[in-house]
């Protein structure tokens, strides 16, 4: 899939955040600014998930009403969405919280604060896993 075919989701309860993710994603390619949309928490991720077909999810980690954890989870159950590669975002570096992410089906883990290559490295890997599976 080329880059501006890719639809990509950012998710996150704050602006800041959810602006520098996407300029992350302008400097590393993905400039078609139509195919990246945002949700602004877990519960507006869902909405979206249910009305787009995405084809990436990167999510932030504490949300209020709905965490990046239960967007995850809520994902990997849902036989529509259960593939859709999901990189989560956050501070949390704690093994046990990585354990939990890995243990819902996280396919990658991006610890905040990161470097657009860094996030473009994420990606690659979670597409070419995603292609290689088709």
């Amino acid at each position: 899939m080329q880059k501006e075919d890719l639809k990509i989701l950012i998710v996150d309860d704050f602006e800041l955040p959810r602006r520098l993710i996407r300029n992350m994603l302008n400097d590393i390619g993905y400039e078609n600014h139509a195919n990246i949309l945002e949700a602004v928490d877990g519960v507006d991720a869902i909405n979206v998930l249910r009305c787009h077909a995405i084809d990436l999810i990167i999510c932030d980690w504490v949300m209020p009403e709905m965490s990046g954890l239960e967007v995850l989870r809520a994902v990997r159950h849902d036989p529509k969405l259960a593939k859709i590669p999901f990189i989560m975002v956050t501070a949390e570096a704690e093994k046990d919280k990585i354990m939990d992410a890995i243990k819902a089906g996280v396919s990658q883990y991006i610890v905040k604060p990161f470097a657009a290559d860094a996030l473009y490295a994420k990606i690659k890997v979670v597409m070419s896993k995603k292609v290689a599976c088709h």
